[in-house]
């Protein structure tokens, strides 16, 4: 089945990581009610300073790049189109905007709300009658955002506010620690997917209980089978001779009371009051509610998972989130992907993907994390759409935005970046750890710069200067252009790192100061070193057990 759209853009494959503006993606590629379950976990101010986003601004601040890791809700003359965009399009979401401005003036806050809005709206646009969202914010603007979807979806269709503690306990001497987020979860109708969940049973409640056998041996305890009546009188009928006490009423239909009797479930007190059996092997455990405290879900300092992400969350958490409210097959969407928890966790319950983040850097982690979590042949299980693809794209990104083509360029070589803001790099753009001897040894490095402008001779001495400062193993200098022939000469005079791991054990020679052009890179050709061990460009995440990366279908067949 072919779905089109205007302009023909929507028609496209999942899996999918997609880079840029999430509203921009979203508008461009995402078809109307094509997703069956939205987790979004916006960036937030909330752990630097929770009065930041009131302090009032002039409007006159040039709208600044999203950048990895920094919460960047300000409001600037960006903040206030996107206001206008929505106040202008009318509807309930119009009026809730202009009584934010009301409230909140010309704030930090309300270039949040206004960014979040189009994007809500959006979201709401490609979920399925059948679909879910959740969005995970913290108590700053939690009361806000839900104001804000109340207007965008209909009555009716919030489902809960979940509550979930992240951490055990935080020292704070001036209030109460601040242990929780909160996630606000909505339906786009009546009829959404709901597949219900269980804490594993409790099992000091089975010593906690007296427990008898029947006659083929099953343990079960015996339940009440009334129920406090609040006024209602649809249970108070007469039940082999007994009505409820007085304020209580039975707690299933005459209907269902008769089928359990059938079904052997149903046993009397002296007195001839009817109890329900439980079975020992029946319990499923408790249902989850809307608290989340488990210790499972919190994400420490010492979890195999944690990959140094700042607001990563924890796989047990979004695993709760999909199993609930999607099955497999179906269609999972992070919009601001993060580190990629949602997404590979999706691929690993076998449901199909799509991610969008505004960075290099965070596509860059996520097609690691990918690898590390379901082996080389993931690679073939995905598409990245927006990452240049040639040399002319390389020379787009770099002249529009010099830290994004940094981070695509190291990328390319699994590299990670050193630094978020230039000046404070002592020319080092990125850096890649790692072992290259059998049994782990000494951590070495190889030092990277990137240049997307024109090459200059200083750079290859000033690279070699770095890596002999850094006693790194390996410089590579990654160039927009051909370096010169005095420039590979000056190179090739640093001489050749040894390695004493190899085949047959022989060890190996190379380069130590190295020059690559982007246009090789995009050809296939990769950096001169040594057999690794382990590659620590980012921290390696936990391998997954069972089937690795599953080929998955296309949401719209061509």
């Amino acid at each position: 089945m072919l779905i089109s759209q205007a302009g023909g853009e929507r028609d496209r494959m999942t899996n999918a990581l997609y880079y840029g503006d999430n509203l921009d993606v979203l508008r461009r590629y995402v078809a109307d009610e094509s997703v069956d379950l939205v987790y979004l976990d916006p960036p937030f101010k909330s752990d630097q300073n929770y009065n930041v986003l009131f302090q009032e601004q002039d409007g006159s601040r040039s709208a600044a790049q999203i950048q990895a890791f920094a919460d960047t809700w300000r409001w600037d003359l960006a903040a206030e189109a996107a206001f206008q965009e929505v106040v202008e399009a009318g509807g309930q979401v119009s009026l809730a905007m202009q009584a934010f401005r009301t409230v909140l003036g010309e704030s930090d806050m309300l270039a949040y709300l206004s960014m979040m809005g189009p994007r809500l709206k959006e979201l709401h646009r490609v979920l399925k009658p059948t679909g879910s969202i959740y969005l995970h914010c913290d108590p700053t603007a939690s009361h806000y955002l839900k104001v804000l979807m109340d207007s965008i979806f209909a009555p009716g269709d919030f489902v809960n506010e979940v509550v979930w503690q992240r951490t055990s306990a935080h020292n704070d001497p001036s209030r109460y620690g601040r242990v929780h987020d909160l996630i606000l979860f909505y339906a786009k109708g009546e009829d959404r997917f709901w597949n219900q969940q269980f804490d594993a049973p409790d099992e000091g409640y089975f010593s906690a209980h007296d427990f008898e056998k029947d006659e083929t041996g099953r343990l079960y305890r015996k339940r009440d089978l009334t129920a406090p009546a609040h006024g209602r009188d649809s249970g108070q009928y007469e039940w082999k001779g007994k009505l409820p006490s007085k304020g209580r009423m039975w707690s299933y239909t005459q209907e269902n009371m008769e089928r359990l009797e059938q079904e052997g479930r149903i046993v009397y007190t002296s007195t001839g009051m009817p109890r329900l059996k439980i079975y020992h092997d029946d319990l499923k455990g408790v249902p989850y509610q809307d608290v989340w405290a488990n210790p499972e879900l919190w994400l420490n300092s010492a979890a195999k998972e944690r990959l140094g992400y700042p607001t990563q969350k924890p796989e047990a958490l979004l695993e709760r989130i999909i199993k609930s409210s999607s099955t497999e097959g179906q269609v999972v969407l992070d919009p601001f992907c993060g580190c990629r928890t949602a997404i590979v966790v999706a691929q690993r319950l076998n449901r199909q993907w799509i991610g969008i983040d505004v960075t290099h850097l965070a596509i860059a982690l996520m097609k690691h994390r990918l690898q590390q979590a379901f082996g080389d042949t993931i690679k073939d299980c995905y598409t990245v759409i927006g990452e240049p693809t040639d040399v002319a794209g390389a020379q787009a990104l770099a002249q529009d935005n010099p830290y994004q083509f940094q981070w695509w360029a190291l990328g390319l070589v699994n590299a990670r970046p050193v630094e978020q803001k230039k000046g404070a790099d002592k020319g080092i753009d990125g850096r890649l750890f790692f072992h290259d001897e059998p049994t782990g040894g000494k951590t070495k490095q190889i030092i990277f710069s990137v240049k997307a402008g024109k090459l200059h001779a200083p750079y290859v001495r000033d690279l070699r200067g770095v890596v002999d400062r850094e006693k790194a193993a390996i410089g590579v200098l990654i160039a927009m252009e051909e370096p010169t022939q005095p420039m590979r000469t000056e190179a090739a005079s640093a001489g050749f790192y040894e390695s004493g791991w190899g085949v047959g054990g022989a060890g190996t020679k190379h380069p130590k100061i190295q020059i690559i052009t982007v246009g090789e890179l995009l050809d296939g050709k990769r950096i001169d070193a040594p057999p690794m061990q382990d590659v620590r460009t980012f921290k390696k995440a936990p391998r997954v057990k069972g089937k690795s990366g599953h080929k998955q279908g296309a949401m719209f067949d061509e």
